[in-house]
């Protein structure tokens, strides 16, 4: 159960981060209440992952989640450059969450 509510964490995490992006684009209360429920969730989700999972590890596959789905979000929505080594470094970032799983 831990590792789904990091994973989920990790996608509220890109949530949030979407929101950003938003805000800057448009301000509004709606987009700060979204900002805010975006990464509270992401917050209080870490928080139960992290009383199964070592802190080091909990953080390290979440913070790889939330940066890596953010750059792809970021190519997808925003059109932000695809270029082939950007998404071998996500890939990367990716790569080192699921062997930190892998070990842990």
């Amino acid at each position: 159960m831990a590792w789904l509510f990091l994973v989920i964490a990790g996608l509220f995490e890109m949530y949030g981060v979407t929101m950003i992006s938003q805000l800057h684009k448009k301000r509004s209360w709606q987009g700060v209440v979204k900002l805010f429920l975006g990464f509270g969730g992401s917050f209080v989700l870490l928080s139960l992952a992290m009383k199964n999972l070592p802190m080091g590890t909990a953080y390290a596959v979440w913070t790889g989640i939330g940066a890596s789905g953010g750059a792809f979000l970021g190519m997808l929505l925003h059109g932000e450059a695809r270029d082939l080594r950007r998404i071998a470094c996500i890939l990367m970032i990716l790569g080192a969450a699921v062997g930190l799983k892998v070990i842990a």
